[in-house]
């Protein structure tokens, strides 16, 4: 995936994920870890994002450290529609 740290293969720390994101508007690709809710499956996250007004349910990879030390996830792909 361009644009991101790769996953460590022996760990399994960065790895995809389902989450409910909170977010403004879906422009962003990457994103603090405070603003992602990891949930156990898409449904969830489906369900989740659409209860809470700005949020949206999407498959991250993550958690990683960035340049400045922040633990992020990067986005896969949003479940809830084009983005």
């Amino acid at each position: 995936m361009r644009g991101c740290v790769p996953p460590d293969p022996e760990t399994g720390v960065s790895d995809t994920r389902w989450a409910v994101v909170r977010a403004p508007h879906r422009r962003c690709r990457r994103f603090a870890a405070g603003l992602v809710r990891v949930v156990a499956d898409a449904g969830a996250a489906l369900r989740l994002a659409a209860a809470e007004p700005g949020c949206h349910a999407a498959q991250l990879l993550g958690p990683s450290k960035s340049s400045e030390g922040q633990s992020i996830y990067y986005l896969v792909r949003w479940l809830d529609g084009d983005g």
